[in-house]
């Protein structure tokens, strides 16, 4: 008996051991964070390069591991498709992450996206699409899920790189697409009404907007949906003599459709059709019978435009009249719309398109103003006379008017808005004026001038002093400008600047045939005549200036103004910006004036933007272009006033 009771001691504490094991807690509790709870929802493998709890949840299911799958991807994949006892929804959105997750190590390990990695990405894609249109929920029965969330950006993620593995290859693809199999995959023609300006559809440059940032924009307007974003750069126009520029920067979002009737089909296809779309054009994108939101950004073309555009350089250059531009340029800031409104922005002295850097985006970032208007930027040198401006800005919008639209009726070439800063402000008023002979009196001519001189001197006159309103023009709204003048063009400092600029040859040639036409031309050397140049203009002791202050806004124009009030010392009517006297930029009769605390730019100012936008607002529903209620969008009425 004693030599058994080891044995039995033995058996006891193993029976013991056992009974107590049975009875203790198999599952623990754990608190998270929030940024552990956030974390764990929303990680995957483009966030963080490991794959999602869903994912990992999935492959337990079918007694796999992330190790087991990264040593034999096939496997792990083909185990996924075909083992019962997963829903759709699970088992795709699950071989979505995974080809992504392996398509990512194939481009690190390549340097790029390769035959192998571009496979990989379209079979991500593919599930992804699967997953959102060939299962038994539509995506509005999972809006709120953020499973989905995540498979919309595997399926943006693998466009993106798939996208942009095609467009590399554009030279041995050909203009059909079909000419061979890329990767395994047969490419379908693409369908596009993305358009580049000078009857170009096919971009010489591709950017994935999803990685700019800019700065100096105060903001990023986006719209979220499907589909994956780029800037689509054109080439350089080949005719620069003509004065309006189409945009060759612009917004493209691409969408791959994976053609099939049944899910079944969708997984067994390989062709692939990429859409290329016009997010300004296009709000949403019909899919296995569909209406599907399109994603898009709509800052990114213009930041990118305006980091490459060189402005700041040239608007010192053309001011000094040592470079830079020479004529004024209509820029359209997007593809011409027929059935858009127009809004034309005229910037200030010594400036550019620069000037609009964050009034364009955040006009524009609004969605009701985007779908209602579209926006040129007059870019001209500002170092000549505003009668000079004047006339050559008329021309160049009639130009761009009659190229775009020859009879004149599009909703594009009426009702337009002139917007202006500060000298733009004073030539936008004078585009909207009535000069009648109001003007001549600031010329001086001799009072003997015999009667066929005086022809002659006011046929050469005439450009430049005697013009009517745009009659396309139905609101203007002006930003410090200086109506009547500033004395600040008279500091010593201004006068020495002015003193270093340079006129063009051909002005001072027309300025010398003016001169001799006033003196009356008879063989008898005359005195040149010094002719004022842009900020000699500006003066508030001026005779241009002083004159045309005067002349009457045409009654068809609905006119606003926007008045900076810089370190104010007393009352209103006794402020300025720092460089224009309120005095000058106030005009009676507007419709608002609205004095904002600010230096001379005020039209980068926040509350400078909400009243452009609210103006524009106005000018829309008035037109019954856009219900402010409603926000709904109606056709503009074309029709001249």
């Amino acid at each position: 008996m004693k030599g058994r009771t080891p044995t039995r001691i033995l058996r006891a504490v193993v029976l013991a051991t056992m009974l107590l094991a049975a009875g203790c807690d198999m599952v623990g509790v754990k608190h998270v964070t929030s940024r552990q709870y956030a974390s764990q929802r929303r990680s995957d493998v483009l966030s963080t390069r490991t794959l999602s709890d869903t994912t990992v949840q999935t492959l337990n299911v079918v007694a796999l591991s992330q190790d087991e799958c990264a040593a034999n991807f096939p496997r792990c994949t083909n185990t996924l498709l075909y083992t019962d006892g997963l829903d759709d929804e699970r088992r795709l959105s699950a071989l979505s992450e995974l080809w992504l997750a392996y398509a990512l190590q194939q481009s690190d390990r390549a340097k790029t996206v390769d035959d192998q990695a571009l496979n990989d990405y379209l079979q991500a894609a593919r599930y992804a699409y699967a997953y959102l249109f060939y299962t038994a929920r539509n995506p509005g029965e999972r809006a709120f899920e953020t499973r989905q969330s995540q498979v919309l950006d595997f399926y943006n993620y693998a466009v993106q790189q798939s996208v942009g593995s095609f467009f590399r290859r554009l030279p041995e693809l050909g203009t059909d697409w079909s000419s061979k199999p890329v990767a395994g995959w047969n490419l379908l023609r693409p369908n596009t009404d993305v358009y580049l300006g000078s009857g170009d559809y096919i971009p010489s440059e591709l950017i994935p907007s999803a990685g700019l940032r800019f700065i100096g924009l105060r903001n990023t307007y986006r719209r979220d949906g499907f589909g994956s974003e780029f800037v689509a750069v054109g080439a350089a126009p080949a005719d620069t003599s003509q004065v309006w520029r189409e945009p060759n920067y612009v917004p493209l979002t691409a969408v791959l459709e994976f053609p099939g009737d049944t899910l079944a089909s969708v997984l067994n296809t390989d062709s692939v059709r990429v859409y290329a779309k016009n997010p300004y054009l296009d709000n949403s994108i019909e899919l296995d019978h569909q209406t599907i939101p399109l994603a898009a950004n709509f800052t990114a073309p213009y930041g990118v435009w305006l980091a490459r555009s060189g402005f700041a350089r040239q608007s010192i250059r053309s001011l000094l009249g040592r470079g830079g531009i020479s004529k004024p340029q209509v820029l359209l800031m997007q593809p011409y719309d027929p059935d858009r409104l127009t809004v034309v922005m005229l910037h200030g002295l010594a400036s550019s398109p620069e000037a609009w850097i964050n009034v364009v985006n955040e006009v524009m970032g609004d969605e009701q103003l985007r779908r209602t208007y579209q926006v040129w930027e007059v870019y001209y040198p500002t170092n000549v006379p505003v009668a000079v401006n004047l006339r050559q800005i008329r021309q160049a919008l009639d130009e761009t008017l009659r190229h775009f639209d020859p009879s004149g009726k599009a909703v594009a070439s009426n009702h337009m808005v002139l917007i202006g800063h500060s000298m733009g402000g004073v030539i936008a008023r004078l585009l909207v004026s009535s000069s009648d002979d109001k003007l001549w009196n600031v010329v001086p001519e001799r009072a003997d001038l015999a009667a066929a001189d005086k022809q002659r001197l006011r046929e050469r006159l005439a450009p430049y002093l005697q013009f009517s309103p745009m009659p396309q023009v139905t609101r203007a709204v002006f930003l410090a400008a200086p109506h009547r003048g500033t004395p600040v063009a008279r500091w010593k400092l201004a006068r020495w600047f002015g003193g270093l600029i340079r006129l063009p040859l051909t002005l001072l040639e027309e300025a010398k045939n003016i001169a001799d036409a006033a003196q009356g031309k008879s063989g008898v050397p005359t005195t040149p005549t010094q002719l004022p140049n842009s900020i000699d203009n500006l003066s508030d002791t001026d005779p241009f200036i002083k004159a045309s202050s005067t002349l009457p806004i045409s009654s068809n124009v609905h006119y606003h103004t926007i008045v900076g009030v810089y370190k104010p010392k007393g009352a209103l009517p006794d402020s300025d910006d720092g460089v224009v006297p309120y005095a000058s930029s106030h005009l009676e009769g507007a419709d608002s004036e609205l004095a904002v605390p600010s230096w001379h730019d005020v039209q980068e100012t926040p509350q400078a933007i909400i009243e452009l936008r609210r103006i524009l607002r106005l000018h829309a529903s008035t037109l019954h272009c856009l219900q402010p209620e409603t926000g709904t969008q109606q056709p503009c009425s074309s029709g001249t006033h």
